[in-house]
């Protein structure tokens, strides 16, 4: 074994100008370029994810608690039910819910000057919290009555030719047949979550006007919204929560209103299967041709530690490990290169994108640092694994005919 070692050692830093160490380079990059394309794809897919499931929870919550309706939509006026003060209690004791908000829906026509767009307008409450706001402030919340202000998004905004403190008179859609209810009612913040189907849906007002319109009673509410430390722990959660509710209560988890955006997202993962199988398959293929080329041009020397008395196992070892330098070399460089861009594109944001499809400007990136040392475990181990076969060409070799081989 020390001394298959030593002579792979000895040919793989070979100062010498030769054709082999052309091959040892070109092999090196090809399993430097397919370590970096897995890493930077697996970085920017979970980016995808992570920042697309954290535009939507940040705005609508992990999971939503309503009256049970069928067909259901993101967009239905929820039944109104009265707000359980035991049961907020009980879900905000649960370990993974970091909090639960009272929520409405309606269907409204906002209005200014000549431009009208028809939209949903969401009530909710002081304790909400809204990241996403880009200008202006939250609601300022009144003791008693409803506040006058509303939050647009920057697509409504542009839309409307609205800016802040600008008035707007809002019609609430009644149903039955009965007109319109006007309210006038000033901006006094913009956000921009980059989800088409929010920004443009969207705008934000006091729960308390939705309960004026409605006729509702002081602590009636369209639903909960329940946001977790961990979008991965949706399903314990829900299981939990659900057995504190009463049986005309419904729970759904956002994967359930919005399927099309989640579907999207698990698309992603096959996106990301594909990209290391196909690297995985150039890093093999690269390394089989050069172990190939390398025993060939080596037929003389193999001829000739055959002769010597070397058995076959040791030579091909020696070609193992020949092939294993290569490998933990173009690892190294693979791994320091897609990192190091990864890292680059993180902090720099140099590599922009459509907003209108992608949901953001910039590509994002999310290192999952097990899935490098994956990437790097699996790529050493499938390559010397396959490297074991073309091997098998030295026991066909005989020492006469090698050590006369030029």
């Amino acid at each position: 074994m020390r001394i298959s070692m030593f002579i792979a050692r000895r040919i793989a830093f070979n100062r010498f100008s030769s054709f082999s160490k052309f091959i040892i380079n070109i092999a090196m990059i090809a399993t430097a370029f397919s370590v970096a394309v897995m890493i930077l794809a697996t970085a920017m897919i979970n980016g995808f994810q992570e920042k697309i499931s954290e535009k939507i929870f940040s705005f609508w919550g992990h999971m939503h608690i309503t009256q049970y309706q069928a067909n259901a939509g993101p967009l239905t006026e929820q039944i109104p039910f009265t707000a359980d003060p035991v049961l907020e209690a009980n879900i905000r004791a649960l370990p993974d819910v970091t909090a639960i908000n009272d929520f409405a829906t309606k269907s409204v026509i906002i209005k200014k000057d000549r431009e009208t767009e028809g939209m949903i307008f969401k009530g909710i409450d002081r304790d909400n919290k809204l990241p996403f706001i880009t200008e202006g402030r939250n609601i300022n919340f009144p003791d008693s009555g409803y506040a006058p202000e509303i939050i647009v998004s920057a697509n409504t905004a542009a839309l409307l030719q609205l800016k802040l403190n600008d008035a707007v008179v809002v019609y609430f859609v009644r149903g039955d047949g009965l007109p319109p209810r006007a309210r006038k009612l000033t901006i006094c913040g913009i956000y921009k979550t980059g989800i088409e189907e929010y920004d443009k849906a969207y705008l934000i007002g006091d729960i308390d006007l939705i309960r004026r319109l409605n006729d509702w009673e002081a602590k009636e509410i369209g639903g909960y919204e329940v946001y977790l430390k961990d979008y991965r722990e949706i399903d314990s959660a829900r299981s939990a929560i659900g057995e504190m509710m009463s049986d005309e209560l419904n729970i759904r988890s956002m994967e359930e209103v919005y399927p099309n955006i989640f579907d999207w997202l698990g698309l992603q993962n096959k996106n990301e299967a594909i990209i290391l199988v196909i690297m995985t398959i150039v890093a093999v293929i690269n390394m089989v041709t050069a172990i190939l080329i390398l025993i060939l041009e080596r037929t003389n020397m193999v001829g000739i530690l055959k002769a010597l008395g070397m058995r076959n196992s040791s030579i091909q070892n020696v070609f193992i490990f020949q092939a294993g330098y290569i490998v933990l070399a173009g690892i190294f460089i693979g791994n320091v290169l897609g990192i190091g861009l990864a890292l680059l594109q993180q902090y720099t944001g140099f590599f922009k994108l459509p907003e209108e499809s992608y949901y953001m400007t910039v590509a994002p990136i999310a290192i999952q640092w097990w899935k490098v040392l994956m990437i790097n475990g699996l790529t050493l181990g499938i390559c010397l694994a396959i490297l074991t076969i073309p091997s098998l060409l030295i026991q066909r070799i005989m020492p006469v005919k090698a050590i006369q081989f030029k």
